[in-house]
Protein backbone atom coordinates (compact mmCIF):
# COMPACT_ATOMS: atom_id res chain seq x y z
CA UNK A 1 0.00 0.00 0.00
CA UNK A 2 1.39 3.38 -0.98
CA UNK A 3 1.09 6.42 1.24
CA UNK A 4 -1.81 8.77 0.69
CA UNK A 5 -0.72 12.17 -0.70
CA UNK A 6 -1.00 13.98 2.62
CA UNK A 7 1.05 11.37 4.53
CA UNK A 8 3.63 11.24 1.72
CA UNK A 9 4.03 15.01 1.88
CA UNK A 10 4.41 14.84 5.66
CA UNK A 11 7.12 12.17 5.27
CA UNK A 12 9.03 14.44 2.89
CA UNK A 13 8.91 17.26 5.46
CA UNK A 14 10.12 14.94 8.21
CA UNK A 15 13.00 13.70 6.07
CA UNK A 16 14.07 17.28 5.42
CA UNK A 17 14.59 17.84 9.16
CA UNK A 18 15.85 14.37 10.09
CA UNK A 19 19.63 13.70 10.18
CA UNK A 20 20.89 11.67 7.22
CA UNK A 21 22.49 9.07 9.48
CA UNK A 22 25.36 7.02 8.14
CA UNK A 23 25.65 9.16 5.00
CA UNK A 24 26.14 12.93 5.29
CA UNK A 25 25.77 12.79 9.09
CA UNK A 26 28.00 10.41 11.05
CA UNK A 27 28.75 12.32 14.26
CA UNK A 28 26.23 11.73 17.10
CA UNK A 29 26.49 15.29 18.39
CA UNK A 30 25.76 16.68 14.94
CA UNK A 31 22.81 14.30 14.63
CA UNK A 32 21.45 15.52 17.98
CA UNK A 33 21.78 19.15 16.96
CA UNK A 34 19.76 18.46 13.82
CA UNK A 35 17.21 16.44 15.78
CA UNK A 36 16.84 19.26 18.31
CA UNK A 37 15.52 21.57 15.57
CA UNK A 38 12.43 19.43 15.07
CA UNK A 39 9.16 20.55 16.63
CA UNK A 40 6.56 18.18 18.05
CA UNK A 41 2.89 18.57 19.01
CA UNK A 42 2.50 19.85 22.54
CA UNK A 43 -0.14 17.38 23.62
CA UNK A 44 -2.94 17.80 26.17
CA UNK A 45 -2.65 19.73 29.39
CA UNK A 46 -1.92 17.61 32.46
CA UNK A 47 -3.06 17.99 36.04
CA UNK A 48 0.60 17.67 37.04
CA UNK A 49 3.97 17.14 35.34
CA UNK A 50 6.97 16.50 37.58
CA UNK A 51 10.65 16.03 36.75
CA UNK A 52 12.55 13.82 39.18
CA UNK A 53 15.16 11.08 39.40
CA UNK A 54 14.28 7.41 39.78
CA UNK A 55 17.21 5.87 41.66
CA UNK A 56 19.53 8.19 39.74
CA UNK A 57 17.75 7.93 36.37
CA UNK A 58 16.09 11.18 35.19
CA UNK A 59 12.37 10.78 34.62
CA UNK A 60 9.18 12.77 34.15
CA UNK A 61 5.77 11.87 35.61
CA UNK A 62 2.53 12.87 33.89
CA UNK A 63 -0.75 12.83 35.79
CA UNK A 64 -3.85 13.44 33.62
CA UNK A 65 -6.67 15.76 34.53
CA UNK A 66 -9.93 14.26 35.69
CA UNK A 67 -9.65 10.88 37.40
CA UNK A 68 -9.06 10.54 41.12
CA UNK A 69 -7.74 7.65 43.15
CA UNK A 70 -4.74 5.46 42.34
CA UNK A 71 -4.20 5.25 38.57
CA UNK A 72 -2.65 2.51 36.43
CA UNK A 73 0.94 3.31 35.52
CA UNK A 74 2.83 3.19 32.23
CA UNK A 75 6.63 3.38 32.18
CA UNK A 76 7.47 4.87 28.77
CA UNK A 77 10.82 4.35 27.03
CA UNK A 78 11.45 6.65 24.09
CA UNK A 79 12.81 5.71 20.69
CA UNK A 80 15.75 7.27 18.88
CA UNK A 81 18.08 4.39 18.17
CA UNK A 82 19.55 4.52 21.70
CA UNK A 83 21.48 7.59 20.46
CA UNK A 84 18.92 10.36 19.90
CA UNK A 85 15.83 11.81 21.61
CA UNK A 86 14.82 12.17 25.25
CA UNK A 87 12.09 13.45 27.53
CA UNK A 88 11.24 16.50 25.43
CA UNK A 89 11.01 14.75 22.05
CA UNK A 90 8.46 12.31 23.49
CA UNK A 91 6.66 14.73 25.78
CA UNK A 92 3.66 14.91 23.44
CA UNK A 93 3.16 11.15 23.12
CA UNK A 94 3.39 10.70 26.89
CA UNK A 95 0.74 13.38 27.35
CA UNK A 96 -1.46 11.68 24.76
CA UNK A 97 -1.21 8.31 26.49
CA UNK A 98 -1.80 9.78 29.94
CA UNK A 99 -4.81 11.79 28.79
CA UNK A 100 -6.53 9.23 26.59
CA UNK A 101 -5.80 6.14 28.69
CA UNK A 102 -6.31 8.02 31.99
CA UNK A 103 -3.13 6.64 33.46
CA UNK A 104 -0.01 7.91 35.15
CA UNK A 105 2.86 7.92 32.65
CA UNK A 106 6.51 7.87 33.73
CA UNK A 107 8.89 8.79 30.92
CA UNK A 108 12.47 7.55 31.41
CA UNK A 109 15.52 9.54 30.26
CA UNK A 110 17.94 6.62 29.98
CA UNK A 111 21.60 7.13 29.11
CA UNK A 112 22.43 7.35 25.41
CA UNK A 113 25.11 5.74 23.25
CA UNK A 114 27.84 6.03 22.15
CA UNK A 115 28.87 7.77 25.37
CA UNK A 116 27.02 5.05 27.30
CA UNK A 117 26.82 1.89 25.18
CA UNK A 118 24.93 -1.31 25.95
CA UNK A 119 24.00 -2.27 28.64
CA UNK A 120 23.55 1.27 30.03
CA UNK A 121 20.13 1.87 28.45
CA UNK A 122 18.50 -1.42 29.53
CA UNK A 123 20.09 -1.03 32.97
CA UNK A 124 18.50 2.41 33.34
CA UNK A 125 15.15 1.19 32.01
CA UNK A 126 15.08 -1.65 34.52
CA UNK A 127 16.27 0.53 37.43
CA UNK A 128 13.60 3.14 36.75
CA UNK A 129 10.86 0.52 36.41
CA UNK A 130 11.82 -1.01 39.76
CA UNK A 131 11.70 2.46 41.33
CA UNK A 132 8.26 3.05 39.85
CA UNK A 133 6.83 -0.10 41.37
CA UNK A 134 8.32 0.70 44.79
CA UNK A 135 7.55 4.43 44.88
CA UNK A 136 4.75 5.28 42.46
CA UNK A 137 2.00 5.05 45.09
CA UNK A 138 3.18 8.37 46.55
CA UNK A 139 2.50 9.95 43.15
CA UNK A 140 -1.03 8.56 42.92
CA UNK A 141 -0.17 5.44 40.94
CA UNK A 142 -1.24 1.84 41.47
CA UNK A 143 1.91 -0.35 41.50
CA UNK A 144 -0.20 -3.47 40.91
CA UNK A 145 -1.32 -2.14 37.52
CA UNK A 146 2.01 -1.45 35.88
CA UNK A 147 2.82 -1.56 32.16
CA UNK A 148 5.99 -0.85 30.23
CA UNK A 149 5.84 0.70 26.79
CA UNK A 150 8.19 2.02 24.17
CA UNK A 151 8.63 2.80 20.50
CA UNK A 152 11.45 1.57 18.26
CA UNK A 153 14.62 1.36 20.40
CA UNK A 154 12.35 2.08 23.36
CA UNK A 155 10.31 -0.95 22.36
CA UNK A 156 13.47 -3.02 22.60
CA UNK A 157 14.08 -1.60 26.08
CA UNK A 158 10.49 -2.32 27.14
CA UNK A 159 10.81 -5.92 25.99
CA UNK A 160 14.19 -6.27 27.71
CA UNK A 161 12.76 -4.85 30.93
CA UNK A 162 10.03 -7.50 30.89
CA UNK A 163 12.63 -10.22 30.32
CA UNK A 164 14.80 -9.01 33.18
CA UNK A 165 11.82 -8.61 35.50
CA UNK A 166 10.85 -12.21 34.77
CA UNK A 167 14.41 -13.43 35.26
CA UNK A 168 14.86 -11.61 38.58
CA UNK A 169 11.30 -11.87 39.90
CA UNK A 170 10.77 -8.10 40.19
CA UNK A 171 9.09 -5.80 39.35
CA UNK A 172 5.63 -7.24 38.65
CA UNK A 173 4.75 -6.02 35.16
CA UNK A 174 1.18 -6.56 34.02
CA UNK A 175 1.44 -5.55 30.35
CA UNK A 176 3.87 -4.55 27.62
CA UNK A 177 3.16 -2.21 24.71
CA UNK A 178 5.75 -2.52 21.94
CA UNK A 179 5.46 0.01 19.12
CA UNK A 180 7.45 -0.98 16.01
CA UNK A 181 10.14 -2.40 18.33
CA UNK A 182 13.72 -3.30 17.56
CA UNK A 183 13.91 -6.96 18.61
CA UNK A 184 17.18 -8.09 17.01
CA UNK A 185 20.17 -5.78 16.81
CA UNK A 186 21.87 -8.20 14.42
CA UNK A 187 18.96 -8.64 12.01
CA UNK A 188 19.93 -8.37 8.32
CA UNK A 189 16.95 -6.05 7.61
CA UNK A 190 16.47 -6.71 3.92
CA UNK A 191 13.21 -4.71 3.92
CA UNK A 192 14.11 -1.09 3.11
CA UNK A 193 10.87 0.69 2.27
CA UNK A 194 11.09 3.97 0.35
CA UNK A 195 8.04 5.14 2.33
CA UNK A 196 9.80 4.84 5.70
CA UNK A 197 11.54 7.58 7.65
CA UNK A 198 13.81 4.95 9.19
CA UNK A 199 16.11 3.07 6.80
CA UNK A 200 18.25 -0.03 7.10
CA UNK A 201 21.32 2.23 6.83
CA UNK A 202 20.10 4.28 9.78
CA UNK A 203 19.71 1.09 11.82
CA UNK A 204 23.25 0.00 11.01
CA UNK A 205 24.52 3.40 12.18
CA UNK A 206 22.50 3.21 15.42
CA UNK A 207 23.55 -0.35 16.25
CA UNK A 208 27.23 0.38 15.60
CA UNK A 209 27.07 3.09 18.26
CA UNK A 210 24.93 1.18 20.71
CA UNK A 211 26.91 -2.06 20.92
CA UNK A 212 30.46 -2.15 22.25
CA UNK A 213 31.04 -5.23 20.08
CA UNK A 214 28.73 -7.10 17.70
CA UNK A 215 28.69 -10.01 20.14
CA UNK A 216 26.69 -7.79 22.54
CA UNK A 217 23.86 -8.12 20.07
CA UNK A 218 23.48 -11.77 21.02
CA UNK A 219 22.36 -10.82 24.53
CA UNK A 220 18.59 -11.05 25.05
CA UNK A 221 18.53 -7.64 26.74
CA UNK A 222 19.92 -6.14 23.52
CA UNK A 223 18.01 -8.43 21.16
CA UNK A 224 14.90 -9.87 22.87
CA UNK A 225 14.15 -12.02 19.83
CA UNK A 226 17.31 -14.00 20.60
CA UNK A 227 16.15 -14.97 24.11
CA UNK A 228 15.93 -18.79 24.23
CA UNK A 229 12.75 -18.68 26.33
CA UNK A 230 10.00 -16.07 26.18
CA UNK A 231 7.66 -17.88 28.52
CA UNK A 232 6.29 -16.19 31.60
CA UNK A 233 6.30 -12.67 30.13
CA UNK A 234 3.38 -10.26 30.56
CA UNK A 235 0.68 -10.02 27.89
CA UNK A 236 1.76 -7.90 24.95
CA UNK A 237 0.43 -5.57 22.29
CA UNK A 238 2.78 -5.32 19.32
CA UNK A 239 2.05 -2.44 16.94
CA UNK A 240 3.79 -2.61 13.57
CA UNK A 241 4.10 -0.05 10.79
CA UNK A 242 3.52 -1.17 7.22
CA UNK A 243 6.45 0.92 5.99
CA UNK A 244 9.30 0.02 8.32
CA UNK A 245 12.56 -1.96 8.11
CA UNK A 246 11.75 -3.27 11.63
CA UNK A 247 8.45 -4.84 10.58
CA UNK A 248 9.78 -8.37 10.04
CA UNK A 249 11.55 -8.65 13.39
CA UNK A 250 8.53 -7.20 15.18
CA UNK A 251 6.29 -9.79 13.56
CA UNK A 252 8.77 -12.52 14.45
CA UNK A 253 8.82 -11.44 18.10
CA UNK A 254 5.02 -11.48 18.31
CA UNK A 255 4.95 -14.99 16.83
CA UNK A 256 7.55 -16.25 19.30
CA UNK A 257 5.70 -14.71 22.24
CA UNK A 258 2.58 -16.61 21.20
CA UNK A 259 4.54 -19.83 20.70
CA UNK A 260 5.81 -19.54 24.28
CA UNK A 261 2.33 -19.10 25.69
CA UNK A 262 2.30 -15.31 26.12
CA UNK A 263 -1.02 -13.64 25.26
CA UNK A 264 -0.19 -11.30 22.40
CA UNK A 265 -2.21 -9.01 20.17
CA UNK A 266 -0.55 -7.84 16.96
CA UNK A 267 -1.66 -5.02 14.68
CA UNK A 268 -0.05 -4.07 11.38
CA UNK A 269 -1.15 -0.48 10.74
CA UNK A 270 -1.48 0.04 7.00
CA UNK A 271 -0.15 3.33 5.70
CA UNK A 272 1.92 3.93 8.84
CA UNK A 273 5.63 4.67 8.54
CA UNK A 274 8.22 4.40 11.28
CA UNK A 275 8.35 7.57 13.37
CA UNK A 276 4.68 8.59 13.18
CA UNK A 277 3.58 7.26 16.58
CA UNK A 278 2.66 10.24 18.74
CA UNK A 279 2.03 12.54 15.77
CA UNK A 280 -1.64 11.66 15.33
CA UNK A 281 -2.68 15.29 15.77
CA UNK A 282 -0.83 15.99 12.52
CA UNK A 283 -1.32 12.78 10.50
CA UNK A 284 -4.53 10.68 10.72
CA UNK A 285 -2.78 7.33 10.28
CA UNK A 286 -0.70 8.12 13.34
CA UNK A 287 -3.91 8.58 15.32
CA UNK A 288 -5.00 5.04 14.34
CA UNK A 289 -1.88 3.60 15.92
CA UNK A 290 -2.34 5.69 19.06
CA UNK A 291 -5.97 4.58 19.37
CA UNK A 292 -4.90 0.93 19.27
CA UNK A 293 -2.26 1.57 21.92
CA UNK A 294 -4.69 3.35 24.23
CA UNK A 295 -7.32 0.64 23.79
CA UNK A 296 -4.79 -2.05 24.65
CA UNK A 297 -3.60 -0.26 27.77
CA UNK A 298 -7.13 0.45 28.98
CA UNK A 299 -8.31 -3.11 28.39
CA UNK A 300 -5.30 -4.55 30.22
CA UNK A 301 -5.05 -2.15 33.16
CA UNK A 302 -8.53 -0.65 33.53
CA UNK A 303 -10.71 -3.48 32.27
CA UNK A 304 -12.16 -1.54 29.34
CA UNK A 305 -11.04 -0.39 25.91
CA UNK A 306 -12.96 2.89 25.77
CA UNK A 307 -10.89 5.57 24.03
Amino acid sequence: MTLDPYTAAFLRRMRATHPDLGATVTDPDQARRIQDRARYPRGPQMAQVTNLTADGVPARIYRPAGPTGPLPVVVYLHGGGWVLCGLDTHDGVCRQLADRAKMLVVSVDYRLAPEHPFPAAPDDAYTATCWVQRRVAQWGGDPDRLAVAGDSAGGALAAATCLRARDLGFPRIAYQLLVYPVTDCLAPRTRDDTHSLLTAEHMRWYVARYLRHPSDGEHPYASPLRAPDLGGLPPALVLLAEHDPLRDEGEAYAVRLAEHGVPVETHLVEGLFHGLFGLGDLVPVGRRAETLAVAGLRAALRGDAHV
